[in-house]
């Protein structure tokens, strides 16, 4: 290479070298200084980068906590377990295990729901999901009367998308605004503007308010089940693109859905700090709901606990990816204040859990019954109209839906059996059931889809152009 002749970035390139923004400052100082030889490659050693972190070669083990009880759960339980072996080969995984309510949740590799998966000093967005903590709170309410915490709650609940607007909004705690304002992932307009809006929300799917009776005592309590709403889809979907980004640098190898952020990087204190925030935001949105019915009954709340199932926990460098799996040991939650909620579906009781950290269950209990088939499987399998059905599978039970419209999707027989999940729970050391809450009736969102403003404006739209 003459002397007098630039470096440039092809050059770089062709020297081994990854594009990138350190590039048109690198190359300033090369010319200026006119370095070649060993003055340049010593130069250029500190912008080298690192070898590519291969796979695991062979899965890391994991431990398997379900069995199919039927040729259907069969089907089911293999997708999971081919999964996670995928999965295990992702370079960061130190161990892992699988719930009795663990289904597929995407394509091979992906964790599936009811997984846990243990990364080392990384944390991984898309294996806690865009549901960012996701989570159930309990309130007792003493001897109140069901329906009257119903109504209530009805009145003063919201599923669907979207949010609240400004005349019914809740106070946002400033504590949780300057905590937004201080953290890179969180603080812009529109996701602060959404965190307001999102506040005292419950979003659709399998979320719901659920009240019952307990068993032991005979007290009436509120179980609400949500997650972050668009704050934390909207931090989801920022934290899978710094992952991405780390991917290529790092494992170009490991799938796009197991990218991951290293936690000693500057990104990586900032998306944990982000979390932990998150976390606090989604306990808020349930307790807005809770205190709003104590104050609109004029009633004393008597007792109250909460767990996420959907999150990241952290134990020295070890990071507790859980996908649909409750927390049972207490080092997983700063405000550990009760046992752990188990809810299964909306005929069966909300189980009240407390168990011990094993080798097999990596301190964590199933988060629900889960799932056999899809959405789409399930409504083409039934058979009747869908009065018919809901009916025949509430009986006895105020079930309500918000958008007035059934879902026949989040009925009972949408889900595993609830009496082999809880078997399951028992012959695995999950946990130990503690009391229940029987079902009075709950509210859901429904299939709102049904009747969306979109779907309205597109039908007139179909019926002008008909008329003309």
């Amino acid at each position: 290479m003459k002397t007098n002749k630039k470096l440039t970035g092809h050059d770089l390139l062709a020297l081994g070298y990854r594009q990138g923004k350190w590039m048109k400052d690198a190359l300033t100082h090369i010319n200026k200084n006119e370095l070649k030889g060993d003055a340049l490659n010593t130069y250029l050693a500190q912008f080298k980068s690192p070898d590519p972190i291969e796979l695991h070669k062979t899965p890391i083990e994991f431990s398997i906590n379900i069995k199919a009880e039927n040729e259907e759960e069969k089907e089911n339980v293999d997708k999971v377990i081919n999964s996670m072996q995928t999965l295990m080969k992702t370079p960061t995984l130190v161990n892992g295990t699988i719930m009795p309510d663990a289904c597929p949740a995407g394509p091979d590799g992906t964790i599936p729901v009811g997984g846990v998966a243990v990364a080392k000093n990384a944390i991984h967005p898309g294996m806690h999901s865009a549901d960012i903590c996701c989570s159930v709170m309990l309130t007792d309410f003493g001897k109140a009367a069901p329906k009257d915490i119903l109504d209530a709650a009805h009145s003063i609940t919201h599923f669907g998308p979207g949010g609240r607007d400004r005349d019914s909004q809740f106070r946002f705690p400033k504590e949780l605004l300057d905590a937004f304002e201080s953290n890179y992932f969180l603080n812009d307009g529109n996701m602060i503007s959404i965190a307001r809006s999102h506040l005292g929300t419950q979003g659709d799917g399998n979320h719901f308010l659920f009240v019952g009776t307990s068993k032991k005592t005979g007290n009436i309590m509120l179980v609400t089940h949500h997650g972050s709403r668009g704050p934390g889809a909207r931090l989801h979907t920022k934290g899978m693109k710094i992952a991405e980004r780390f991917r290529k640098e790092l494992s170009p190898d490991t799938k796009k859905q197991n990218a991951w952020i290293p936690f000693e990087t500057e990104e990586g204190q900032s998306y944990w700090e982000a979390l932990q925030i998150i976390r606090d935001w989604t306990k808020t949105n349930h307790e807005v709901l809770h205190n709003s019915v104590a104050e609109n009954l004029e009633i004393n709340i008597e007792n109250r606990y909460w767990n996420e199932h959907n999150f990241v926990f952290k134990d020295g460098d070890l990071f507790y990816h859980a996908k649909g799996a409750t927390p049972l040991d207490a080092k997983f939650m700063p405000d550990i204040t009760g046992p752990r909620l188990i809810p299964l579906n909306m005929s069966e009781p909300v189980l009240i859990v407390e168990g011990a950290t094993t080798n097999t269950n990596l301190g964590f209990a199933p988060h629900g019954a889960g799932r056999n088939v899809s959405r789409t499987q399930h409504r083409k399998r039934k058979t009747g109209t869908t009065m018919q059905i809901f009916k025949e599978e509430t009986r006895g039970l105020d079930i309500r839906f918000f958008s007035k419209e059934i879902d026949i999707t989040e009925l009972p027989s949408a889900y595993k059996n609830a009496k082999a999940v809880r078997q399951q729970i028992d012959e695995f050391n999950l946990g130990k059931v503690i009391d229940e809450v029987m079902p009075y009736g709950c509210i859901m969102a429904g299939d709102w889809q049904k009747n969306a403003p979109w779907k309205i404006r597109r039908e007139k739209r179909r019926n002008s152009k008909r008329r003309h």
